[in-house]
Protein backbone atom coordinates (compact mmCIF):
# COMPACT_ATOMS: atom_id res chain seq x y z
CA UNK A 1 0.00 0.00 0.00
CA UNK A 2 1.20 3.50 -1.09
CA UNK A 3 2.41 5.68 1.72
CA UNK A 4 0.16 8.42 1.91
CA UNK A 5 -2.92 5.73 2.03
CA UNK A 6 -1.38 4.49 5.01
CA UNK A 7 -0.47 7.83 6.95
CA UNK A 8 -4.21 8.79 6.33
CA UNK A 9 -5.56 6.14 7.64
CA UNK A 10 -3.30 6.38 10.62
CA UNK A 11 -4.28 10.27 10.93
CA UNK A 12 -7.76 9.61 10.66
CA UNK A 13 -8.06 6.52 12.97
CA UNK A 14 -6.73 9.33 15.86
CA UNK A 15 -9.12 11.78 15.36
CA UNK A 16 -11.87 9.45 16.97
CA UNK A 17 -14.41 10.56 14.33
CA UNK A 18 -15.95 8.14 12.20
CA UNK A 19 -14.78 7.73 8.35
CA UNK A 20 -15.38 5.22 5.31
CA UNK A 21 -12.29 4.51 3.58
CA UNK A 22 -12.11 2.03 0.39
CA UNK A 23 -8.66 0.66 -0.43
CA UNK A 24 -8.05 -0.87 -4.03
CA UNK A 25 -6.31 -4.25 -4.96
CA UNK A 26 -3.06 -3.08 -5.53
CA UNK A 27 -3.22 -0.68 -2.75
CA UNK A 28 -1.91 2.45 -4.98
CA UNK A 29 -5.66 4.44 -4.98
CA UNK A 30 -7.75 4.84 -2.25
CA UNK A 31 -11.13 6.86 -1.13
CA UNK A 32 -11.06 7.55 2.21
CA UNK A 33 -13.76 10.03 4.11
CA UNK A 34 -15.08 11.46 7.60
CA UNK A 35 -18.51 10.19 7.36
CA UNK A 36 -19.80 13.69 8.05
CA UNK A 37 -18.18 14.58 4.64
CA UNK A 38 -19.17 12.16 2.48
CA UNK A 39 -21.49 13.53 -0.48
CA UNK A 40 -25.01 11.22 -1.08
CA UNK A 41 -24.18 11.89 -5.40
CA UNK A 42 -20.39 10.45 -4.68
CA UNK A 43 -20.85 7.46 -2.04
CA UNK A 44 -23.51 5.52 -0.55
CA UNK A 45 -22.72 3.04 1.97
CA UNK A 46 -24.32 0.44 4.12
CA UNK A 47 -22.34 -1.93 6.33
CA UNK A 48 -24.24 -3.93 8.40
CA UNK A 49 -26.95 -1.04 8.92
CA UNK A 50 -24.53 1.70 9.51
CA UNK A 51 -25.27 3.70 6.47
CA UNK A 52 -25.84 6.55 4.49
CA UNK A 53 -29.24 6.02 2.86
CA UNK A 54 -32.79 6.66 4.09
CA UNK A 55 -35.41 3.92 3.16
CA UNK A 56 -36.92 5.07 0.24
CA UNK A 57 -39.49 3.68 -2.58
CA UNK A 58 -38.39 1.35 -4.70
CA UNK A 59 -39.59 0.38 -8.07
CA UNK A 60 -40.87 -3.05 -8.39
CA UNK A 61 -39.18 -3.69 -11.87
CA UNK A 62 -36.21 -4.68 -9.69
CA UNK A 63 -37.67 -7.78 -8.62
CA UNK A 64 -36.76 -9.58 -11.92
CA UNK A 65 -34.41 -7.22 -13.52
CA UNK A 66 -33.80 -8.05 -16.87
CA UNK A 67 -29.94 -9.39 -16.91
CA UNK A 68 -28.07 -10.71 -19.29
CA UNK A 69 -24.27 -12.63 -19.33
CA UNK A 70 -22.26 -12.64 -21.79
CA UNK A 71 -20.17 -15.83 -20.62
CA UNK A 72 -16.90 -15.22 -21.29
CA UNK A 73 -14.24 -17.37 -24.07
CA UNK A 74 -14.03 -20.77 -22.55
CA UNK A 75 -10.56 -21.06 -24.38
CA UNK A 76 -9.67 -17.40 -23.34
CA UNK A 77 -10.36 -18.63 -19.40
CA UNK A 78 -8.60 -21.55 -20.24
CA UNK A 79 -5.39 -19.96 -21.26
CA UNK A 80 -5.14 -18.10 -18.40
CA UNK A 81 -6.23 -21.44 -16.04
CA UNK A 82 -3.42 -23.54 -17.65
CA UNK A 83 -1.09 -20.45 -16.64
CA UNK A 84 -1.89 -21.04 -13.27
CA UNK A 85 -2.21 -24.78 -13.11
CA UNK A 86 1.16 -24.80 -14.69
CA UNK A 87 2.76 -23.01 -11.86
CA UNK A 88 1.03 -24.76 -9.45
CA UNK A 89 2.23 -28.29 -10.29
CA UNK A 90 6.00 -26.48 -10.66
CA UNK A 91 5.53 -25.94 -6.89
CA UNK A 92 5.47 -22.07 -7.25
CA UNK A 93 1.82 -21.69 -5.47
CA UNK A 94 -0.18 -24.07 -3.54
CA UNK A 95 -3.51 -22.09 -4.23
CA UNK A 96 -4.28 -19.01 -6.72
CA UNK A 97 -7.06 -17.14 -7.08
CA UNK A 98 -7.95 -16.76 -10.88
CA UNK A 99 -10.60 -13.92 -11.35
CA UNK A 100 -11.90 -12.22 -14.92
CA UNK A 101 -14.28 -9.52 -16.38
CA UNK A 102 -17.71 -10.75 -17.51
CA UNK A 103 -19.90 -8.36 -19.88
CA UNK A 104 -23.17 -7.99 -18.44
CA UNK A 105 -26.78 -6.04 -19.47
CA UNK A 106 -28.13 -4.99 -16.33
CA UNK A 107 -31.61 -2.27 -17.30
CA UNK A 108 -31.45 -0.98 -13.84
CA UNK A 109 -29.33 1.87 -12.34
CA UNK A 110 -26.36 1.30 -10.16
CA UNK A 111 -28.23 3.34 -7.46
CA UNK A 112 -31.35 0.50 -7.40
CA UNK A 113 -28.89 -2.37 -7.46
CA UNK A 114 -27.43 -1.07 -4.10
CA UNK A 115 -30.53 -0.39 -2.76
CA UNK A 116 -32.28 -3.78 -3.28
CA UNK A 117 -29.24 -5.81 -2.98
CA UNK A 118 -28.38 -7.99 -0.26
CA UNK A 119 -25.05 -7.96 1.61
CA UNK A 120 -22.93 -7.34 4.53
CA UNK A 121 -21.04 -4.36 3.34
CA UNK A 122 -22.41 -2.47 0.51
CA UNK A 123 -21.28 0.53 -1.46
CA UNK A 124 -21.62 2.75 -4.57
CA UNK A 125 -19.04 5.18 -5.62
CA UNK A 126 -19.14 7.63 -8.31
CA UNK A 127 -16.50 9.55 -10.22
CA UNK A 128 -17.71 12.12 -11.93
CA UNK A 129 -14.73 13.08 -13.54
CA UNK A 130 -14.21 9.81 -15.46
CA UNK A 131 -18.33 8.91 -15.65
CA UNK A 132 -17.17 5.56 -14.03
CA UNK A 133 -18.96 3.97 -11.34
CA UNK A 134 -19.30 0.82 -9.49
CA UNK A 135 -21.18 -1.07 -6.95
CA UNK A 136 -20.27 -3.62 -4.66
CA UNK A 137 -22.57 -5.94 -2.30
CA UNK A 138 -20.00 -8.07 -0.54
CA UNK A 139 -20.71 -11.16 1.41
CA UNK A 140 -17.16 -11.67 2.75
CA UNK A 141 -15.66 -9.81 6.50
CA UNK A 142 -12.00 -8.88 5.49
CA UNK A 143 -11.70 -7.63 9.27
CA UNK A 144 -12.58 -6.81 12.77
CA UNK A 145 -11.27 -4.90 15.15
CA UNK A 146 -13.40 -4.59 18.35
CA UNK A 147 -12.07 -3.89 22.42
CA UNK A 148 -8.33 -4.69 21.19
CA UNK A 149 -8.64 -7.61 19.62
CA UNK A 150 -8.89 -8.30 15.63
CA UNK A 151 -10.88 -10.47 13.36
CA UNK A 152 -10.85 -12.50 10.26
CA UNK A 153 -13.35 -14.27 8.68
CA UNK A 154 -11.64 -16.01 5.03
CA UNK A 155 -14.52 -17.15 3.24
CA UNK A 156 -13.38 -20.20 0.51
CA UNK A 157 -15.77 -23.00 -1.13
CA UNK A 158 -19.02 -22.17 -3.09
CA UNK A 159 -21.72 -24.58 -4.47
CA UNK A 160 -24.64 -24.47 -5.31
CA UNK A 161 -27.70 -25.24 -2.75
CA UNK A 162 -30.28 -26.41 -4.99
CA UNK A 163 -28.24 -29.43 -5.37
CA UNK A 164 -29.20 -32.61 -3.41
CA UNK A 165 -27.22 -33.29 -0.20
CA UNK A 166 -25.16 -30.02 -1.50
CA UNK A 167 -24.22 -29.66 2.39
CA UNK A 168 -22.50 -32.83 2.38
CA UNK A 169 -20.90 -32.11 -1.09
CA UNK A 170 -19.11 -28.98 -0.43
CA UNK A 171 -18.05 -30.52 3.34
CA UNK A 172 -16.93 -33.46 1.77
CA UNK A 173 -14.86 -32.13 -1.62
CA UNK A 174 -11.32 -32.32 -1.19
CA UNK A 175 -10.81 -29.60 -3.16
CA UNK A 176 -13.26 -27.02 -1.48
CA UNK A 177 -11.29 -28.65 1.51
CA UNK A 178 -7.55 -28.43 0.79
CA UNK A 179 -8.39 -24.72 -0.59
CA UNK A 180 -10.02 -23.80 2.49
CA UNK A 181 -7.58 -25.10 4.36
CA UNK A 182 -4.66 -23.40 2.90
CA UNK A 183 -6.61 -19.39 2.86
CA UNK A 184 -6.98 -20.30 6.97
CA UNK A 185 -3.75 -21.04 7.07
CA UNK A 186 -2.45 -18.02 5.34
CA UNK A 187 -4.85 -15.86 7.02
CA UNK A 188 -3.34 -16.84 10.72
CA UNK A 189 0.36 -15.90 9.50
CA UNK A 190 -1.34 -12.27 8.23
CA UNK A 191 -2.95 -12.00 11.47
CA UNK A 192 0.76 -12.86 13.38
CA UNK A 193 2.33 -9.95 11.40
CA UNK A 194 -0.03 -7.84 13.64
CA UNK A 195 -1.13 -9.33 16.65
CA UNK A 196 -0.23 -11.98 19.36
CA UNK A 197 -2.21 -15.25 20.67
CA UNK A 198 -3.76 -15.54 17.17
CA UNK A 199 -6.10 -18.76 17.17
CA UNK A 200 -9.07 -20.49 14.86
CA UNK A 201 -12.41 -19.62 16.79
CA UNK A 202 -14.57 -21.40 14.33
CA UNK A 203 -13.38 -23.90 11.29
CA UNK A 204 -15.20 -24.17 7.81
CA UNK A 205 -18.95 -23.32 8.99
CA UNK A 206 -21.56 -22.51 5.95
CA UNK A 207 -22.87 -19.59 5.28
CA UNK A 208 -26.03 -19.48 2.94
CA UNK A 209 -26.13 -16.76 0.56
CA UNK A 210 -29.30 -15.55 -1.65
CA UNK A 211 -29.67 -14.39 -5.23
CA UNK A 212 -31.36 -13.30 -8.06
CA UNK A 213 -30.38 -17.22 -9.71
CA UNK A 214 -31.03 -18.98 -6.48
CA UNK A 215 -28.97 -19.84 -3.40
CA UNK A 216 -25.57 -20.72 -2.56
CA UNK A 217 -24.23 -21.86 0.20
CA UNK A 218 -20.02 -20.95 1.39
CA UNK A 219 -18.07 -21.78 3.96
CA UNK A 220 -15.81 -19.66 6.43
CA UNK A 221 -13.82 -20.01 9.60
CA UNK A 222 -13.26 -17.10 12.01
CA UNK A 223 -9.59 -16.46 13.17
CA UNK A 224 -8.88 -13.87 16.12
CA UNK A 225 -5.58 -12.37 17.68
CA UNK A 226 -4.49 -9.93 20.30
CA UNK A 227 -3.60 -6.17 19.01
CA UNK A 228 -0.98 -4.13 20.89
CA UNK A 229 -2.40 -1.10 23.42
CA UNK A 230 -1.36 1.53 20.76
CA UNK A 231 -2.98 -0.18 17.76
CA UNK A 232 -5.25 3.04 16.88
CA UNK A 233 -2.39 4.89 16.51
CA UNK A 234 -1.45 1.95 13.16
CA UNK A 235 -4.20 1.38 11.72
CA UNK A 236 -2.97 2.21 8.37
CA UNK A 237 0.12 0.24 8.84
CA UNK A 238 -2.02 -2.79 10.39
CA UNK A 239 -4.05 -2.63 7.35
CA UNK A 240 -1.10 -2.51 4.68
CA UNK A 241 0.76 -5.45 6.52
CA UNK A 242 -2.40 -8.02 5.79
CA UNK A 243 -3.21 -6.39 2.13
CA UNK A 244 -4.00 -8.04 -0.26
CA UNK A 245 -6.73 -10.28 1.81
CA UNK A 246 -5.24 -13.35 1.30
CA UNK A 247 -8.53 -15.03 0.37
CA UNK A 248 -8.59 -12.99 -2.95
CA UNK A 249 -4.77 -13.79 -4.03
CA UNK A 250 -3.55 -17.08 -2.74
CA UNK A 251 -0.25 -18.74 -1.45
CA UNK A 252 2.88 -18.05 -0.93
CA UNK A 253 1.09 -14.42 -1.60
CA UNK A 254 4.63 -12.20 -3.19
CA UNK A 255 5.05 -15.48 -5.86
CA UNK A 256 1.14 -16.09 -6.48
CA UNK A 257 0.53 -12.03 -7.14
CA UNK A 258 3.33 -12.28 -9.60
CA UNK A 259 1.47 -15.56 -11.59
CA UNK A 260 -1.66 -13.26 -11.65
CA UNK A 261 -0.61 -10.75 -13.08
CA UNK A 262 0.96 -13.16 -15.81
CA UNK A 263 -2.52 -14.57 -16.11
CA UNK A 264 -4.98 -11.96 -15.70
CA UNK A 265 -5.34 -10.01 -18.71
CA UNK A 266 -7.19 -7.27 -16.99
CA UNK A 267 -7.23 -4.38 -13.98
CA UNK A 268 -8.73 -5.47 -11.43
CA UNK A 269 -9.14 -1.80 -9.88
CA UNK A 270 -10.94 -1.68 -6.73
CA UNK A 271 -12.44 -5.45 -6.96
CA UNK A 272 -10.46 -7.80 -4.49
CA UNK A 273 -10.05 -4.16 -2.77
CA UNK A 274 -11.01 -3.76 0.36
CA UNK A 275 -13.85 -1.28 2.23
CA UNK A 276 -14.29 -0.15 5.95
CA UNK A 277 -15.63 1.60 8.43
CA UNK A 278 -13.87 2.87 11.46
CA UNK A 279 -15.29 4.38 14.66
CA UNK A 280 -14.36 4.61 18.47
CA UNK A 281 -11.27 1.86 18.16
CA UNK A 282 -13.72 -0.52 16.26
CA UNK A 283 -13.22 -1.63 12.61
CA UNK A 284 -15.46 -3.21 10.50
CA UNK A 285 -13.99 -4.07 7.04
CA UNK A 286 -15.46 -6.64 3.63
CA UNK A 287 -12.96 -7.91 1.45
CA UNK A 288 -14.63 -6.33 -2.43
CA UNK A 289 -16.22 -9.44 -4.15
CA UNK A 290 -19.48 -8.85 -5.62
CA UNK A 291 -18.72 -6.57 -8.12
CA UNK A 292 -20.39 -4.63 -10.60
CA UNK A 293 -18.49 -1.81 -12.62
CA UNK A 294 -19.31 0.65 -15.30
CA UNK A 295 -17.07 3.10 -17.13
CA UNK A 296 -17.87 4.18 -21.41
CA UNK A 297 -17.55 0.70 -22.67
CA UNK A 298 -19.93 -1.18 -20.84
CA UNK A 299 -20.96 -2.85 -18.05
CA UNK A 300 -18.84 -5.64 -16.06
CA UNK A 301 -19.37 -8.03 -12.83
CA UNK A 302 -15.95 -8.81 -12.27
CA UNK A 303 -15.77 -12.66 -10.42
CA UNK A 304 -13.27 -15.72 -10.01
CA UNK A 305 -12.33 -18.69 -7.52
CA UNK A 306 -9.68 -20.19 -5.64
CA UNK A 307 -7.28 -23.10 -8.55
CA UNK A 308 -5.75 -25.59 -6.85
CA UNK A 309 -3.40 -28.84 -8.21
CA UNK A 310 -7.15 -30.66 -7.98
CA UNK A 311 -9.16 -27.88 -9.71
CA UNK A 312 -10.95 -28.96 -12.76
CA UNK A 313 -10.63 -26.30 -15.68
CA UNK A 314 -14.32 -26.82 -16.54
CA UNK A 315 -15.59 -26.73 -13.38
CA UNK A 316 -13.91 -23.45 -12.26
CA UNK A 317 -15.65 -22.13 -15.69
CA UNK A 318 -18.81 -22.69 -14.39
CA UNK A 319 -18.03 -21.48 -10.27
CA UNK A 320 -17.37 -17.79 -12.02
CA UNK A 321 -20.50 -17.56 -13.67
CA UNK A 322 -22.41 -19.01 -10.71
CA UNK A 323 -20.86 -15.96 -8.77
CA UNK A 324 -21.80 -13.58 -11.81
CA UNK A 325 -25.50 -12.75 -9.75
CA UNK A 326 -27.50 -9.94 -7.94
CA UNK A 327 -28.37 -10.79 -4.38
CA UNK A 328 -31.96 -9.81 -4.69
CA UNK A 329 -34.48 -11.93 -3.04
Amino acid sequence: MKRNIIDRLNLFAGEKEPFLFVVNYAGTEAYIRKLSEIALDECLYDFEGITNVKRQSLSTSAKNPMWKVYEPNFEDYTKDFEIVKNNILRGNSYLTNLTCKVAVDCYLPFEEIFLWAKGKYKILLKNKKSNRQLVCFSPETFVRIKNGKIYSYPMKGTIDASIPNARQILMNDEKETAEHATIVDLIRNDLSRVAEYVRVNRYRYIDVLHTNKGDILQTSSEISGNLPSDYQQHLGDILAAMLPAGSIIGAPKDKTMEIIQEAEDYDRGFYTGVMGIYNSGELNSGVMIRFLEQDGKGTYFKAGGGITSKSDCRKEYEEVLQKVYLPFE
